[in-house]
């Protein structure tokens, strides 16, 4: 898991990178949750999904947004954060120019950050929106949303209401073409604190149906 330091649009931006083996594999971007609330790239939820991706053989990167770690520049609510997330696209795609899609998982303020993305960048083909902030962020931004993907919101949060989430994949899920998911982990709140194995295995879950099973297990049953 090599320590990357990659130029973005304030400065260097600190990362963690785990190239796939395989030649055109896909790519994974992973985005934390809000920088002023202690949200970094070693967040449980974040980690936990990096390896997640990095486990179906995906080129997965990691990484703190302006201000955070040793990232440089200063939260910018939100403008600065999207751009350092266009940053990081652009480095992993530079190093993978083979590609063959890719993926964007977020959560909480990074759920917010990374659907915006998806609206700029036609190839990423699937999301994982975790703990999104309907209640804070606007999303109306995604009507129509261009990919398939799967909110994940924990039925005891009550930092953003399941119910305002809710809301937004009812006006965005009639999209022709595109399957948006909603899965809710019982008895877990925004940080899903003793609950992210669940969250982890709803989101196997999912991956499995879009992607199939991953590599790692046949390799692991056959050893």
């Amino acid at each position: 898991m090599p320590e990357i330091i990659f130029s973005g649009p304030a400065g260097r931006i600190e990362g963690r990178y785990h190239p796939a083996r395989e030649k055109g594999a896909p790519i994974a971007l992973i985005l934390h949750p809000h920088p002023q609330f202690g949200g970094t790239m070693n967040n449980q939820i974040v980690y936990n999904l990096y390896y997640t991706f990095v486990n179906r053989g995906f080129s997965a990167l990691r990484f703190n947004f302006r201000g955070v770690g040793r990232s440089q520049g200063a939260f910018d609510h939100g403008a600065g954060e999207l751009s350092d997330a266009a940053a990081a696209l652009d480095w992993v795609q530079s190093v993978n120019p083979e590609a063959r899609n890719c993926w964007i998982a977020g959560v909480s303020f990074g759920a917010w950050i990374g659907m915006q993305l998806l609206m700029r960048r036609p190839e990423i083909e699937g999301f994982l929106s975790i703990a999104a902030m309907a209640n804070r962020y606007d999303f109306s931004f995604l009507a129509p949303c261009p990919s398939s993907g799967l909110f994940v919101h924990g039925e005891q949060d009550r930092v953003a209401p399941l119910r305002e989430v809710i809301g937004v994949i009812e006006k965005v899920k009639t999209q022709k073409g595109i399957v948006i998911e909603h899965a809710i982990i019982p008895g877990a709140n925004h940080f899903f604190e003793g609950q992210i194995d669940p969250l982890i295995a709803t989101v196997e879950g999912y991956l499995d149906k879009r992607l199939g099973p991953k590599p790692a297990a046949d390799e692991a049953s056959s050893a």
